[in-house]
């Protein structure tokens, strides 16, 4: 293998990139914005900035990592708040860097490479893809590409790093000890594959109800359905991402209106293990309260399959690889049945746990899941599950409905059902299953 390349004077000129003189001192760069979005073939981070921006990006691992220096910027992470996760994209987070500049960090889902797609004056764009099972083994354990990205003729080039990093998990906001590798190669628009660790990671799709021009139920005192349910699904999804093995993926990350189809199609185009959409109450008597937790009825079910059994052309990536586009009339409706038999078995039993830890928080309207054909509980191949966290036009409800530490409680207790359903049904492949299968070794081996 030969040593690692580095970039030089003379290689940067015949690159057609001017470089500034020596005593020109870098002038701090304003990030004006931090962006993430779902893209074809995965997910995109975009970051706008006031001018023309050095850059490093790498990789590492446990947790994956797509980490970004920003060599010459200024980020007041004060008013400007960093997005949520999306996609491939799992947490993100942020810090001053040793010596100057900031430090982003993407913590991502294993078998995931980046690259990027754009560097301009004004403007950085990194792409975030899956690794094809076809890269093979080396191609998820090559050391991290790092080389500055140069945006235009006069840019200020960032060194290359090379100090190696440590396997030290350190903690959030940024850890020091996230230092990029030794450079292995030099490219303007490099790839950086994300090592696979030990299983996947478990993802859960988060969907707040109604939103943008749909503000959904309204409450006594005028609070909307839309808004009380984006803050508990962030909350959520907060604490989904802090759980080992786990991701959220948020179906409404922000306040827009989502179509219902579109929602279960961002869960499966994510490949979520579960959906769960939150909810608030409405009927017109305001003394009713208490919470209820609802799955895909028999009927809703049946209308579904014959729905995905006339359009199966458009059915081909059923989770698990199977595709019913090649399948006679018989066997399509076959593997679909038992597609969605599996997943309303799941969906129950998920429920049930869920149910049982909203009782521990507040009132609980019916004591047992209820059953309905709401839309967004028709994918055939994810458990799904529709929780109504109260009554917003119970004037109680709705106060409570509107504090931010009742919204907590709501997502804890939600987390706890999650967490209870995957401990005790664990998917296999999965890393959650091999922690549970570790933890289980060693107590026999004791």
């Amino acid at each position: 293998m030969d040593a690692p390349l580095r970039l030089s004077a003379a290689l940067l000129v015949a690159l057609g990139v001017s470089l500034p003189p020596a005593h020109a001192a870098a002038r701090p760069t304003a990030v004006r914005s931090v962006s993430l979005k779902t893209v074809a073939g995965g997910t995109q981070i975009d970051l706008a900035v006031d001018g023309v921006v050095a850059n490093n990006l790498f990789t590492l691992p446990a947790p994956d990592r797509v980490v970004l220096d920003l060599s010459t910027a200024a980020f007041d992470a004060r008013r400007v708040a960093l997005p949520t996760a999306v996609g491939l994209v799992r947490r993100v987070r942020s810090g001053p860097r040793d010596g100057g500049g900031w430090r982003f960090v993407f913590e991502v889902d294993p078998r995931t490479e980046a690259h990027r797609v754009e560097a301009g004056a004004g403007h950085l764009r990194i792409q975030l893809s899956p690794v094809s099972e076809s890269a093979g083994e080396s191609a998820t354990r090559t050391p991290a590409v790092t080389a500055p990205a140069v945006a235009t003729a006069g840019a200020s080039v960032a060194p290359i790093e090379s100090s190696p990093p440590t396997e030290r998990v350190a903690s959030a906001p940024v850890a020091a000890s996230e230092n990029p590798p030794p450079a292995k190669a030099v490219s303007v628009k490099s790839t950086v594959p994300v090592g696979a660790g030990r299983g996947r990671v478990l993802t859960i799709a988060v969907d707040a109800g109604h939103g943008g021009d749909d503000p959904g139920a309204s409450g006594p005192d005028g609070t909307h359905e839309k808004d009380v349910t984006l803050a508990i699904a962030r909350e959520l999804a907060s604490r989904i991402n802090a759980e080992p093995g786990m991701r959220a993926v948020l179906t409404r990350p922000d306040d827009h209106f989502v179509p219902l189809r579109e929602r279960i199609n961002r869960a499966r185009h994510a490949q979520a293990d579960l959906f769960v959409s939150v909810h608030a109450d409405a009927v017109p008597d305001h003394s009713v309260s208490g919470a209820s937790v609802y799955v895909l009825s028999a009927r809703g079910a049946t209308n579904e399959a014959a729905k995905w059994l006339a359009d199966r052309e458009n059915a081909a990536d059923l989770v698990g690889g199977v595709s019913l586009d090649d399948k006679d009339n018989v066997l399509a409706s076959v593997l679909l049945d038992l597609s969605q038999s599996a997943a309303m078995s799941a969906s129950m039993f998920a429920a049930e746990k869920v149910l049982s830890e909203l009782n521990t928080v507040g009132e609980i309207r019916k004591t047992k899941v209820q059953q309905a054909g709401f839309v967004v509980l028709k994918s055939p191949d994810i458990p799904s599950m529709l929780i109504e966290t109260a009554y917003i036009t119970n004037p109680g409800e709705e106060k409570r409905l509107r504090d931010e530490r009742y919204q907590q409680k709501l997502a804890g207790a939600i987390l706890a059902g999650i967490r209870n359903y995957f401990h005790e049904s664990p998917l296999p492949g999965t890393r959650l299953a091999a922690l549970r299968s570790e933890n289980s070794t060693d107590v026999r081996t004791r």
